[in-house]
């Protein structure tokens, strides 16, 4: 009578393959969500510095004489 209880309070070999793929799977949904909370950050650090460098005031002469049209 004792072994058959221990039987069934272990869990089966199904049910730790259900509880390794699930640790796996918690693991992988993890890693992607930092992974991708570094991507969007590296990107609002990008757009920031984009948006916050100087403008070249003669950056637009520059574009236009490469393109052989008159200047402002």
């Amino acid at each position: 009578m004792t072994t058959a209880t221990l039987r069934l309070a272990s869990p089966t070999p199904f049910e730790r393959l259900l509880q390794r793929t699930a640790l796996w799977l918690a693991r992988h949904v993890d890693r992607r969500i930092v992974a991708r909370a570094e991507r969007r950050e590296m990107a609002l650090d990008l757009l920031r510095e984009q948006q916050a460098r100087k403008q070249d005031p003669r950056a637009v002469d520059l574009a236009l004489a490469q393109l052989g049209l008159p200047l402002r």
